[in-house]
């Protein structure tokens, strides 16, 4: 199969743009139904109904003792993995952690010019739940980009959720468990795992946030079960687009738009944009010869019929506007001087400088999380982060002069939108005049002055 090659400013580049864009949003309402149906069920019966659809969904049997992988069997895959395995596991876990500490939020606290002592606490949160995607798959890289920034962060318990297989455990994923520090972990997925972790059972209690990617059913249980418990974002299938000059090496690309098109759901975007017709021609030959090889090559040429394109666009001014408009979750700037690009990119879930920096680099262990925003929304979303695992709690602490200076504004204000009660609050404590004088004495001081006042009139 060779991918299309279109030119922008086309009818036909604009109704595949159209398409692209849609999947921002969409019905919802069937997935929606079978949703809430599974979260009530979970809600009334418990671990009953994580059972029954593990059994139904997975085709997995299951008992309330089987629910919870023990620390005994994670410790024990840990050592059944292969050195090599291990190794690279370790070595992802470590490169994730040293750039997640780097995101974390500092507390602090200063005392502005009229007295006032202002501060922000951050603390990490208690409990929170990660949703690592399985069933046919394994993904200990997943395990490791949700977990480790949780761990980073100094969250106390760390659950998490994965979908059994009916051909057996999953070592690989078992072992980056513990490699990251997971407190819990629980043989459940799908829409019933998140409403376990939302609202509890009597083997799994609830969390205070869900973060991790998982298929549609996933994402709108996450959807439904906020306010309840938070969550990170709604993750969606994988994408990538890449930015590419006449001196992009074609095989190279080809690569990276093969790589996010494999992960099997077929709704995976794959785009290169490139003012050069030449590269784009020689790039849709080279995915229709690595395609002949490729394993997975049924799941890319699904995903490459409905979200792939070569694009020939008329500058790489163009190809940014593009991008910008498109948000995708990973963006290769695959041309000379990538970093001069770099202020031109306003919407990415992450960027990827240069030919020698390919999408895969940043899925495994480069450090940034490969939690990413997907569907457009990097417009507004942010990557993963140990600040997703943070919570802040303002500090203010007045003072005599702060009350003088601001007091009045403060009951103005109150008064202008009707709250009376708001401005006598501030009032009661505007008659401390000085550090001697109390919050009680000023209350009794004004409540004699107004029964005097009264007594006089």
């Amino acid at each position: 199969m060779r991918p299309r090659v279109l030119k922008s400013r086309t009818p036909e580049f604009k109704k595949f743009l159209a398409a692209t864009l849609a999947r921002r949003g969409g019905d919802t309402d069937a997935i929606d139904g079978a949703v809430a149906k599974i979260i009530a069920a979970v809600r009334k019966r418990g671990d009953r109904a994580l059972i029954e659809f593990t059994k139904k969904f997975d085709r997995v049997k299951l008992t309330a003792a089987t629910l919870r992988v023990t620390s005994a069997e994670s410790r024990s895959a840990l050592n059944s993995i292969s050195r090599d395995d291990r190794s690279a596991l370790e070595l992802a876990a470590r490169r994730i952690a040293d750039f997640h500490r780097r995101t974390m939020e500092k507390s602090f606290i200063y005392r502005d010019r009229v007295g006032m002592r202002l501060g922000q606490m951050v603390q990490p949160l208690r409990r929170v739940g990660i949703y690592v995607p399985g069933g046919l798959g394994a993904y200990p890289s997943s395990v490791l980009m949700n977990a480790i920034p949780a761990k980073v962060a100094g969250v106390a318990e760390i659950v998490m959720v994965s979908p059994p297989s009916a051909e057996g455990e999953r070592p690989a994923v078992l072992a980056a468990a513990e490699i990251a520090g997971v407190n819990e972990f629980y043989r459940v997925g799908g829409a019933q795992a998140v409403a376990a972790l939302a609202y509890g059972t009597d083997t799994i209690a609830p969390v205070d946030k869900i973060v991790g990617p998982g298929n549609a059913f996933v994402q709108a249980a996450k959807r439904m079960v906020y306010g309840v418990t938070d969550i990170d974002k709604m993750a969606g299938p994988s994408e990538v687009l890449v930015i590419a000059d006449d001196s992009a090496n074609p095989e190279w690309i080809a690569a990276d738009l093969i790589a996010q098109a494999e992960h099997g759901s077929g709704d995976e975007a794959a785009i290169l944009l490139t003012p050069s017709a030449t590269i784009a021609a020689a790039v849709a030959d080279s995915v229709e010869l690595a395609l002949k090889s490729l394993p997975r090559a049924a799941q890319v040429e699904s995903a490459l019929k409905r979200r792939g394109a070569m694009v020939v666009v008329r500058d790489l001014e163009e190809a940014f506007d593009l991008a910008n408009e498109i948000a995708p979750e990973h963006l290769e700037l695959d041309v000379r001087d990538s970093a001069r690009w770099l202020p031109r990119v306003k919407a990415a879930g992450a960027v990827f400088l240069g030919a020698l920096t390919p999408a895969p680099l940043g899925d495994y262990l480069a450090g940034p999380n490969h939690v990413l925003p997907t569907g457009g929304a990097a417009r507004f979303a942010s990557p993963l982060g140990a600040y997703d695992f943070l919570k802040r709690t303002s500090i203010i602490e007045a003072s005599t002069g702060a009350l003088a200076a601001l007091g009045p504004a403060v009951a103005h204000l109150a008064r202008m939108e009707g709250f009376e009660g708001h401005a006598r609050a501030m009032e009661l404590r505007s008659a401390v005049e000085d550090g001697s004088v109390d919050g009680k004495a000023a209350g009794m001081n004004r409540r004699a002055k107004q029964k005097q006042n009264r007594i006089t009139k």
